[in-house]
């Protein structure tokens, strides 16, 4: 039997060819993506929402103060237990960070939640790996122009920062703490672009939520 000239396209053979996608090439189960890669959907910029933006494929933190907060619809934009992983990469000089526990507000310095520092060379001695005035970290973990893995996990009142799956900080709350405004509680995360001289940019951002 003669096969069909068909058979022989550049088009049929690359399909034909194409490899099975294995259970490894999916996401890992519980993992949920909250920055899509293309556009700022799920996400409120707040002050200055010009020092918000994406740009191929990231997100690009750079201008005047400005905190973009999530949102969306994932676990009803709320997070108590969780694990949160982002790659990010900072540039010489500047300084970001990570807030959770938080919550939208119009402008300032969120008032409410942690912030888990980003800053590898900006003046301020607070460096990455650190959960910023609480229990702060002195030696940059990360190098700029380089990107880095940044895990924070949150369980009951503990909290852990990672950096490239190096554990940096490990903070458990005193049981009688009484500090409203950096407290666990529960709530939503927040990217900070920090002041005009800072350039950070934030790819994957994705998030397992916790039984709480």
């Amino acid at each position: 039997m003669k096969y069909s000239k068909i058979f022989a396209t550049p088009v049929l053979l690359a399909v034909l060819t194409l490899p099975l996608q294995s259970k490894e090439a999916k996401s890992d189960d519980g993992w949920i993506q909250l920055f899509n890669g293309k556009d700022l959907s799920g996400w409120t910029a707040n002050e200055n929402k010009d020092s918000c933006k994406v740009k191929d494929g990231k997100i690009v933190l750079f201008g005047p103060r400005s905190h973009l907060f999530y949102t969306g619809k994932v676990n009803g934009g709320s997070f108590k237990d969780f694990e949160l992983k982002l790659e990010i990469m900072t540039m010489k000089g500047s300084n970001s960070g990570v807030y959770f526990h938080t919550k939208y507000q119009e402008k300032g310095w969120p008032n409410t939640g942690y912030e888990a520092q980003v800053n590898n060379t900006h003046g301020d001695p607070k460096k990455t790996g650190g959960l910023y005035a609480v229990k702060d970290n002195f030696k940059a973990p990360a190098k700029d122009g380089e990107w880095f893995d940044y895990h924070i996990i949150v369980k009951g009142k503990s909290i852990e920062l990672k950096v490239d799956g190096k554990s940096i900080t490990k903070y458990t709350e005193p049981a009688d703490l009484k500090r409203p405004s950096r407290q666990l509680d529960k709530g939503t995360f927040c990217l900070q672009a920090h002041d005009p001289k800072s350039k950070v940019f934030y790819r994957s951002i994705k998030v397992k939520p916790g039984k709480g």
